[in-house]
Parts: structure tokens; sequence; C-alpha cells
């Protein structure tokens, strides 16, 4: 049914190759494969295992029943299993460490945006703070209006001082009593 569906379809250019096709692997599985392989390789317990297994295989075919050696003297076999899992630990650890600096990139190209934008907030702040300083320069001050109602007050109490002072007590204000009868 694909091949019929690849035919049908006149915008796709026909499949020449015939027989076997490579196998469509998911860069991202096999990438996040290769982090997990390389984190446990970078483990106490992975040296562990390792070190139990090659003492397991190096007493079997040296003090096991001479019949059951499979590995003889000088240990050819075990020779090429440990190089061959050293050829693949190599790729898969440079595998996850080019996937880990590829985030780091994507992480430092994050850092210096929030960077450059603290930085021209942190500048409008400043020009915010030095506009509020000038305008703060020609507002009255607590302590100049202070100061100023204390000479007004003086001022008061020196003309009030000064003021005759009648000795009948004659209301002179002509505006009405507050006791409510107008006459």
């Amino acid at each position: 049914m694909a091949r019929e569906e690849r035919r049908e379809r006149f915008d796709q250019p026909r499949d020449t190759r015939r027989g076997l096709r490579r196998p469509e692997v998911d860069p991202e599985v096999f990438g996040k494969f290769a982090e997990t392989f390389a984190r446990f390789m970078g483990t106490a317990l992975f040296i562990g295992y390792m070190t139990v297994f090659i003492i397991v295989w190096l007493i079997w075919n040296t003090a096991g029943p001479e019949a059951l050696h499979f590995d003889p003297f000088p240990f050819i076999f075990l020779t090429l299993i440990l190089s061959l899992q050293a050829s693949y630990a190599a790729p898969l650890i440079l595998l996850a460490q080019n996937r880990q600096e590829a985030r780091d990139r994507v992480t430092q190209e994050q850092d210096r945006d929030a960077n450059t934008r603290a930085h021209a907030d942190m500048e409008f702040l400043t020009r915010e703070v030095a506009s509020l300083r000038l305008g703060l320069g020609e507002v009255a001050t607590r302590d100049f209006l202070r100061s100023e109602l204390r000479g007004l007050l003086q001022e008061l109490e020196e003309a009030r001082s000064t003021e005759p002072r009648g000795d009948d007590d004659t209301d002179d204000d002509p505006r009405p009593s507050r006791s409510g009868s107008r006459t």
C-alpha cells in the first residue's frame, strides 16, 4: 500500500533504490541513549561492575577447571571485548558531549540575552532616578517647609505682640454671632 501511495504522488520523486533501505533512527532517541550511557560509564558503579567482570573472567580462565576455560592465556578474547567496549564507548561519550555543548550554547545565548535586557533595564532605571533627583531639587523639602512655617509663626507672634490690645470686651467683628439671634 505504501508503494501505491508513492506512485500516486507526483510532487515527490520516485524512490529508485531497490532492496535494502537505511533504517530510520530518531537522532533524539539515540542521543538520549548516548547521554544515559555516558553518564553511567562515568560512575563508580560502572567501574565496580567492570572490575568484578574482569576478576571473574580472570579467575574462571586461570583457576577454573581446565575443560571450562574459554579464554586461555594471554586472554585474547578479554582484550577483544574490552577493545570493542572502548571503541563503542568513545563515540557515545563524544556524542553526549556534543549534545551537552549544544545545550550549553543555547543556555549561554539565553543568558546573554537576559543580561542585555537587564543592562537596558538598569540604564532606564538610572535615567529615571536621575530625572527624579532633578525633579526633587525643585520640590520643597520637609525641612524647608518647616523653616518657612517657623519664620511665619515668628512673624505672626511678633505682629501680635506689637499690636495694641484693648481692655474692653466689645465685639468688633462684623460677622454675626454664633448664638443664632440676629439683631
